[in-house]
């Protein structure tokens, strides 16, 4: 029965009394991500949440390469139930590769207590976190939002670079905190989980194309009232070498979003 809802699911089709619910939605961005994709993808699909939810994720392929292209296509061709997927035909950005998986989430949702999670692909962050994060969004119908915190006592790491990035995450998380008037530790989280009834509210004021996305979303959930609470999370940061594509530009974007968003009522 779980495995013909999830068929439906991701075909986009009523389930009808098969349905299976509420759902936790994964959506998740892919760019150029060859040797790391499969590995996110089923550590996402080997979670056990707690009970009376089901996962569905949702492949969106921001106009890889040839190499990432091939996998995500083997990937999806395979899957049984079937994996929800949007396709960038060229490389648009992390946010709009979340807008497209976004929106699909929204038209495949059944439940009122559907809920939305981001994933990154680059196993940085472990899925297992999701029944932390679940545990802490409030029940309908109250408005909230939980956002991963990566800077606590257990994921502490040592060395310059990453007191850099931590000194960083930090500046901008501030500069969003002093903007939106939320109090929270780790803006730029990946994990920020929502209902799907949030994110209806929100998604017409999602423009960002790349990672000022990340502000954007704490800026839009401040301005309809919905109050983020955090979970900690585990992290595991890769290097530019490795394959990590944020850079100091995107921080200086962030902080233009930030900005921006102090104008808008």
């Amino acid at each position: 029965m779980v495995r013909r809802a999830q068929r439906e699911l991701a075909r986009g089709e009523p389930s009808g009394t098969y349905c299976v619910v509420p759902t936790l939605f994964v959506v998740m961005p892919i760019f150029n991500e060859p040797t790391t994709f499969r590995g996110s993808l089923a550590r996402v699909q080997s979670v056990v949440l707690p009970v009376g939810w089901t996962l569905a994720p949702i492949l969106v392929d921001d106009g890889s390469d040839s190499a990432t292209a091939s996998e995500i296509d083997a990937v999806v061709r395979a899957a049984d139930p079937p994996l929800a997927f949007e396709r960038h035909a060229v490389n648009r950005g992390k946010g709009a590769a979340l807008q497209s998986g976004f929106a699909r989430a929204i038209a495949l949702a059944r439940d009122p207590n559907d809920a939305v999670i981001i994933q990154d692909a680059d196993l940085e962050y472990d899925p297992n976190d999701f029944v932390a994060l679940l545990n802490a969004l409030e029940p309908a119908p109250a408005k909230s939002a939980v956002f991963g915190n990566r800077w606590h006592g257990r994921s502490t790491r040592t060395g310059w670079k990453s007191r850099i990035h931590r000194r960083g995450n930090r500046l901008l998380t501030r500069a969003s905190n002093l903007a939106t008037g939320l109090v929270i530790s780790d803006m730029e989280c990946c994990y920020k989980l929502f209902s799907v009834r949030v994110l209806r509210e929100i998604l017409p004021a999602l423009t960002e194309n790349r990672f000022g996305i990340e502000p954007q979303i704490a800026a839009a959930l401040a301005r309809v009232g919905v109050r983020v609470v955090e979970a900690p999370v585990s992290y595991a940061p890769r290097s530019l070498r490795a394959g990590k594509k944020i850079g100091p530009r995107d921080g200086i974007r962030a902080l233009w979003v930030i900005a921006r968003s102090m104008f808008r009522s």
